[in-house]
């Protein structure tokens, strides 16, 4: 199904009912409102105004719309920061951060807890079992404009007991961060500070745990919502939306208490600004987005919680928050659209349906123009309503991919904390994986470590440096082919070097040692040579040692750069593109998997027994399907920025 995002308090109140009725026309079903309005909702303490919420809710409902409300909590009111002020965070210099944007609050406020359950309540309370109300999205994208990390006052008590829990001991706590170095040795927990304004870097086990610490607040105060949500409105499901290759905290635990993963997709800006690519790639992708920047986030997020996901925010124009924001290429927002719905999307929510003409979003395109004229997003959201109605029950079927991707969210600040070298990037490794496999035709499911595994022929995970007992055991036991990318295995839990050296754990897959490791600058290039072909090695190399294990490609002094022992297979290096692809396929290959080398704006993805092919590029290319299909949207040439689907034999 279709939806949109709409402020019934950005317009006047005449033009609501004909909002409704052109959404109904156009094919929208969900109607997102309320995540910004605290203001609107409570002018002043107490003094709740909920006519206007009411009448626009029964609008909708009026012309067959179904409602996600969503909690005003990442708009703290002025007067709530005028009378509270111990509300807002502070960064990393330890500056308050002022009024006048959003997202100006403290995930470990006490204060903030108590207003956060104060207004869930009375909204709960209100619209809990309203008929229109089918769901809740709980705030608005967790952490945006980097509000995870809060550096004031009283996150330092609130540190203080999370390491409590965890250490028990101050005792446990000085041999888990190794204190003994620079004389850092504490003599109970009041004595800890948070890890900024230090002298130089910080103790890296002091600030993986400041960051675990500050994941699992935002964890626990999504809780705090869901539990006063599932006791007032029963029956209606919860959701938040993410954002992309947003990593500032873990979002598996926060998937597990909600309904509904969604992310808020916007190709054109993430490629512009979230992954390192080559300033050619960028330009290559300017109008379409990089063909796997959408995807990879559909499947992260299908890896969630219940495996139910939405698009929550759709980019249907120009965006006006990167460094360049062009307008999506003609069909773009068709082809995304159509994408999310091949990756599994329940909803495809656009945001937002009138572009707002003033505040600081004013350049942000919308279905529909600040005129309310239909906008081209809006014309090919139509489009997609009508071509909708030929699938009916097809759209709802999934079935598991031949190959999993383990995504790690501490690998990610691990490499953050201790890159060891310029541009050691995990997101962008894992990035490379990932299309390396779409590029051979490949469905990817992406998993967090320790998912069971069984049933995948291919499993491969760009790096596990910090790897638990049921990660290593999921693997074990998963009888998949499987890759392990450079510095797996590479720290403890505390961020210490394991006995025994790298990769720690994971020597119960692949039975070897890491006894150096170092990091490449651009002008230094090695080359390793695996099945009698050379290629390029820069940025990161290992030195592998095994007494057991089988070296199955060499750098060109000879020392191996991948160890093998039974079909588990380590990467001692920072791997190029060429040779992850070369390399994938052989190992597909050898599962007995069937390959497709596509071009490089070509992609494919299997739903139930559909066969989604995507054009991303500004030429048409023929659809690799088989002759005689049967097709449901297309044909056996695809325009450019265009699809085909037809049904698999």
């Amino acid at each position: 199904m279709l939806g949109v995002c709409y402020y019934p308090e950005h317009w006047p109140e005449k033009v609501w009912t004909e909002d409704a009725a052109a959404m109904a026309a156009l094919g929208i079903t969900y109607v997102r409102i309320g995540e910004f309005a605290w203001s609107q909702m409570e002018p002043r303490r107490d003094a709740f105004d909920w006519g206007w919420l009411d009448r626009a809710i029964d609008t909708l409902a009026a012309a067959g719309l179904k409602v996600v409300l969503g909690t005003p909590t990442a708009t703290p009111p002025k007067w709530l920061i005028n009378e509270r002020p111990e509300i807002l965070p502070a960064d990393e210099r330890g500056r308050v951060l002022r009024f006048g944007a959003r997202r100006h609050y403290c995930f470990s406020s006490p204060a903030w807890w108590e207003e956060t359950q104060r207004i869930v309540e009375a909204m709960g309370s209100r619209y809990g079992e309203h008929p229109a109300v089918a769901g809740w999205q709980i705030d608005n994208e967790y952490g945006c404009h980097n509000t995870v990390l809060s550096y004031v006052p009283h996150c330092l008590p609130a540190f203080r007991n999370w390491l409590h829990k965890r250490y028990q001991t101050i005792e446990s706590l000085n041999e888990a961060w190794g204190t003994a170095f620079w004389s850092q040795t504490y003599g109970g927990f009041h004595e800890v500070d948070l890890p900024n304004l230090t002298v130089t870097e910080a103790n890296p086990s002091h600030l993986m745990d400041y960051r675990r610490f500050a994941s699992d607040q935002v964890a626990v105060y999504n809780r705090l919502q869901v539990d006063i949500l599932r006791r007032l409105s029963p029956g209606r499901f919860l959701a938040h939306n993410f954002m992309g290759f947003f990593t500032e905290f873990d979002h598996y635990p926060v998937a597990r208490d909600i309904d509904v993963v969604s992310w808020d997709s916007y190709p054109l800006g993430h490629t512009d600004q979230r992954l390192p690519m080559p300033a050619e790639d960028k330009t290559r992708w300017a109008r379409s987005g990089h063909p796997d920047v959408a995807a990879f986030h559909h499947d992260l997020c299908r890896g969630m919680g219940s495996g139910r996901w939405w698009v929550m925010e759709q980019q249907p124009g120009p965006v006006n928050w990167a460094d360049f924001n062009p307008a999506p290429a003609k069909g773009m927002v068709r082809l995304w659209t159509w994408e999310a719905f091949a990756h599994g999307a329940e909803v495809v929510s656009y945001f937002r349906w009138r572009q707002a003409p003033f505040a600081q979003e004013q350049m942000h395109a919308g279905l529909n123009r600040p005129d309310g004229v239909l906008d081209q997003g809006g014309e090919e959201a139509t489009q997609v309503g009508r071509e909708m109605t030929a699938f009916g029950e097809a759209l709802g079927a999934r079935r598991q991919a031949p190959a999993a991707l383990i995504f790690d969210y501490e690998a990610v600040w691990t490499f953050q904390i201790q890159p060891q070298g310029l541009g050691f990037n995990y997101k962008a490794l894992a990035h490379r994986f990932y299309r390396c496999l779409r590029r051979l035709g490949l469905d990817v499911d992406i998993l967090p470590p320790g998912a069971p595994l069984d049933g995948y022929a291919l499993v491969v995970a760009p790096s596990l440096p910090m790897i638990d007992g049921a990660a290593v055991a999921a693997l074990e036991s998963s009888g998949a082919t499987i890759v392990l990318g450079p510095r797996s295995g590479a720290k403890t839990k505390t961020f210490q070097i394991p006995e025994g050296l790298p990769p720690g754990a994971l020597r119960a897959l692949v039975d070897l040692q890491v006894t150096r490791v170092e990091s490449l600058p651009p002008s230094v290039q090695d080359q390793l040579t695996w099945a009698n072909k050379t290629y390029p090695v820069g940025l990161w190399r290992e030195r592998l040692e095994s007494d057991s294990a089988e070296s199955t490609a060499t750098f060109q002094d000879g020392e191996a750069a991948i160890m093998t022992q039974d079909d588990r297979h380590y990467l001692g290096f920072w791997p190029e593109e060429a040779f992850l692809t070369d390399f994938i396929a052989a190992l597909a290959e050898a599962r007995g998997l069937t390959i497709q080398r596509l071009d490089e704006a070509l992609r494919l993805r299997r739903l139930g027994d559909l066969t989604f092919a995507f054009n991303y590029g500004d030429r048409s290319l023929p659809a690799p399907a088989p002759e005689g299909a049967d097709y449901l949207l297309g044909g056996p040439e695809i325009p450019a920025h265009d699809l085909a689907v037809w049904k698999t034999q």
